[in-house]
């Protein structure tokens, strides 16, 4: 039986189904999908429409109210919120280094249904669930924009609108393009970010060259290498992580050694532990019909700039993960199946897209540094019917940050904007 809590502003309600692994084997393996529905509490007794939230990823856990979800409140106001765990992530069934099978292949096997078509079947079983017959709303972040799209392609008919922020992913396009045009931006990214503390720069070279001479651990015991503390660049396209970047550096050191204030937030900043499905499915949510073969590490040899120490990573995955990281190591033969799996299903009906009659409108930040513009932009004219809102106000992380770009989205696909 579904549980209830309350809090000031929310009435939360859970919800457990049982789906199966592979939708194309429906009285095989099973798992559990877990969503919340929240509610405002003065419309707790409405039939409102219902919005599914897709969050971005892959593998993470939908936002929980009232930490960080700016649009939440402003979506209460007219909808009953379904936030869902997206399969393998949160109070789903997990998806890790403990609870996936040890024999690599089975693992690898395994995840192959957690990309966004599984995962798109699994909200149409919880629609049938909630709403019976009736199609509901979704609003896709990031990649939850992709599931989005997936949704649009997949099963069109459950869906009576649809809200996406920076997720308009690349239609037919393989890895190796999304990288190509990933790695200048996460340069422009740096490019700003040195812009505006123009002594970072030094203070960065200080803490690798520090690193590459001295054997430093941090807290859970493995060693921090000079390119994994690069990893922390994924911050910059985040404005609420792009200027905590410089508050971490200005406290690096403790004397001659690097302060465990500086090791403690660096170990938070470049772990796996909390969403090993991001390092393990990041490049196959590109893949289809083809094998990511590691796309990032190929490509970045095409960018030979990147060689400067000094130049941060971005939202790349490199093979050497799953040996620095103690959440992934016990996967990386795992990741290598998956990697050279080429049979990987198509996510999207460019037909389908091309013949949409569901209203969609998008928010596209123009400076993102994790989805591509010009890429986002050639889908959007793949999709009939689709309204963008091209912006520059907003880093990627624009709709937990402020309500009002999903009050200009629902106001756009009502007419008012």
């Amino acid at each position: 039986m579904p549980v209830t809590f309350r809090r000031p502003g929310f009435v939360c309600t859970d919800h457990v189904l049982e789906v199966p692994l592979d939708h194309d084997d429906p009285h095989g393996r099973t798992i559990e999908v877990y969503a919340r529905e929240v509610v405002a509490p003065d419309k707790e007794g409405e039939d409102l429409p219902w919005l599914l939230f897709l969050q971005g990823g892959p593998g993470h856990k939908a936002t929980r109210p009232g930490e960080g979800g700016a649009w939440l409140e402003r979506a209460l106001r007219d909808y009953r919120v379904l936030l869902l765990d997206q399969r393998g992530t949160g109070r789903s069934t997990p998806a890790n280094r403990r609870t996936l099978p040890a024999d690599p292949a089975e693992a690898a096997d395994y995840l192959r249904h957690f990309r966004a078509d599984s995962i798109v079947r699994d909200a149409e079983l919880l629609r049938r669930t909630l709403n019976g017959d009736r199609p509901w709303s979704v609003l896709g972040q990031s990649y939850g924009g992709f599931c989005t799209v997936t949704y649009l392609s997949l099963a069109p008919d459950g869906l009576r609108e649809a809200f996406i922020t920076g997720g308009l992913p690349n239609l037919t396009g393989g890895p190796d393009e999304v990288y190509r045009a990933a790695y200048p931006r996460v340069r422009a990214a740096a490019e700003r970010y040195f812009a505006r503390y123009p002594g970072d720069r030094a203070a960065l070279d200080r803490v690798l060259e520090h690193l590459d001479g001295n054997d430093v651990r941090l807290p859970g015991g493995e060693r921090l290498t000079p390119r994994r503390l690069r990893t922390v660049g994924i911050a910059l396209g985040s404005s609420a992580r792009f200027d905590g970047l410089h508050y971490l550096l200005e406290e690096a050191f403790a004397g001659t050694e690097l302060s465990d204030t500086f090791l403690r937030t660096v170990d938070e900043w470049v772990t796996y532990a909390h969403h090993p499905l991001y390092a393990l499915l990041h490049e196959a949510i590109y893949c289809q019909g083809t094998a990511s073969n590691w796309s990032a590490q190929r490509v970045l040899g095409e960018f030979p700039e990147f060689e400067d120490e000094s130049l941060l990573y971005g939202e790349m995955i490199y093979p050497w993960f799953f040996d620095e990281d103690p959440a992934l190591r016990p996967l990386k033969e795992c990741a290598e199946l998956l990697a050279r799996y080429e049979d990987w299903p198509a996510l999207y009906d460019v037909g389908r897209l091309a013949a949409n009659t569901v209203p969609v409108v998008a928010a596209v930040y123009y400076d993102d540094m994790y989805v591509d513009r010009e890429q986002s932009m050639r889908t959007a004219a793949s999709i009939k019917g689709l309204r963008t809102w091209v912006t520059n106000e907003y880093a990627h992380n624009g709709l937990s940050l402020d309500p009002k770009v999903l009050d200009r989205l629902i106001a756009m696909n009502r007419g008012l904007a």
